[in-house]
């Protein structure tokens, strides 16, 4: 089974139909921000966000691209905030240091995790801070700069040096303007090839003044929330689901799950993904949520029928973060309903990466928003939807049982 995270990782294989590798994957989640220095130096620096996901692994191996000169390199261990250990090895070291599929002909930072990663789901996240000087991939023309660079992880950020604004991008991208007036390109890249970058920009005056729009900016390639539905038998209306999110608000001890009116919840469970340990949860509904003092910005109304799930954790320090994985098993007539022999699920989702997994026996027929189809080891069919905007998406699949479609599971 995949786990929600690792759709970055495992997209491109499953969208060629690639086999699946003989050992797991080394990393999932990653996240690349390319921070444009001086352009005469042709350097920029990387900030590099990556869940380290192979159980009982104690290192992770970065590799150094080719044609780039890397310097300055660091790590930090993103639950707790400490630095970490790290030092340049060749490929061939790699390759029997803990990282089999190490490529010979490359260099890669080997990074000591601060504990191995959790066996059930763990992860080690990390966060690798390198400048590379790299003349092809960013030049000078003039007075313009061109950032032109393939870049293969699947979330990414590009901020331009200060003063200097976007004139042309190839890649549908959101802008931002940050707080010190630097503009930041950003993209999901949501194909199963690398992303063929490239932009241009030139000096431009550019006030730093916060834009009257703050509030409804949010970078999408940055968001850490994943969900996956797994349906039960259709007469039941039942789903179960787990949804994963990184918390890093310092004094955060707790993460807040409304139900959806119509929605009831059952069984939640959590764990922390980063050191295995098994957090709290408990159902709260109606006048319950008052007597435990629960406040939160999305609980405008309480009434009766209000109900949400509250998971408990370790109160965080400045500089830590914590990532949940929280299951629960939602009861929803309206949504997940069987209209004659047909299944239909009717949800909004709003997550950048999305999953439902069909009841064994059944196949999909229709689905509204185009969908990453593939076959669980279980033979049960699962629908991915990545979704690179930020908004919701209104997802439609009905399914039928194989027997009543004539055909046998491929």
């Amino acid at each position: 089974m995949m786990r929600p995270g690792l759709w970055i990782a495992a997209l491109a294989a499953t969208l060629s139909g690639a086999a699946a590798a003989e050992l797991p994957p080394q990393e999932a989640n990653g996240y690349t921000r390319y921070e444009l220095l001086a352009p005469d130096s042709h350097k920029f620096r990387i900030l590099y966000d990556i869940t380290a996901v192979r159980p009982g692994a104690t290192a992770f191996f970065n590799p150094i691209r080719r044609g780039s000169t890397a310097s300055e390199e660091s790590a930090t261990d993103l639950a707790t905030g400490k630095k970490l250990k790290l030092k340049v090895v060749s490929g061939e070291a790699a390759k029997t240091d803990g990282y089999p599929d190490a490529d010979p002909t490359y260099g890669y930072i080997r990074v000591s995790l601060a504990r191995p990663v959790p066996a059930d789901g763990g992860e080690g996240r990390i966060r690798i801070a390198k400048t590379y000087e790299d003349a092809k991939s960013y030049a000078q023309d003039g007075d313009t700069i061109v950032f032109d660079r393939s870049l293969g992880v699947k979330r990414n950020a590009v901020v331009l040096p200060l003063g200097y604004g976007l004139v042309d991008c190839n890649y549908p991208s959101q802008i931002e303007q940050e707080a010190d007036g630097r503009i930041k390109i950003s993209f999901l890249n949501n194909t199963p090839a690398d992303a063929p970058l490239k932009l241009t920009a030139r000096p431009m005056a550019l006030s730093a003044a916060p834009s009257a729009m703050r509030d409804r900016i949010d970078e999408r390639a940055a968001q850490t929330r994943d969900i996956v539905y797994f349906l039960n038998d259709p007469e039941t209306h039942s789903f179960a689901l787990y949804h994963d999110y990184t918390e890093d608000r310092a004094g955060t001890d707790r993460y807040i799950n409304i139900v959806r009116p119509g929605s009831r919840a059952s069984n939640p469970s959590a764990r922390n993904l980063d050191t295995g340990e098994t957090l709290t949860a408990e159902i709260l509904k109606g006048d319950a949520i008052e007597k435990a003092g629960i406040a939160d910005p999305d609980l405008k109304e309480i009434t009766p029928e209000t109900e949400i799930v509250v998971f408990r954790f370790k109160a965080l320090k400045t500089g830590q973060s914590v990532r949940l994985r929280m299951s629960e098993t939602y009861t929803d007539p309206e949504r997940y309903r069987l209209e004659g022999e047909e299944l239909v699920f009717d949800r909004t989702l709003g997550r950048p990466a999305n999953a439902v997994v069909l009841p064994l026996g059944w196949m999909p027929t229709n689905s509204t928003v185009p969908a990453i189809v593939g076959t669980m080891p279980d033979g049960r069919m699962r629908l991915d939807f990545i979704n690179p905007r930020d908004d919701e998406i209104a997802v439609l699949i009905t399914a039928r049982k194989v027997g009543q479609m004539g055909g046998a599971v491929p």
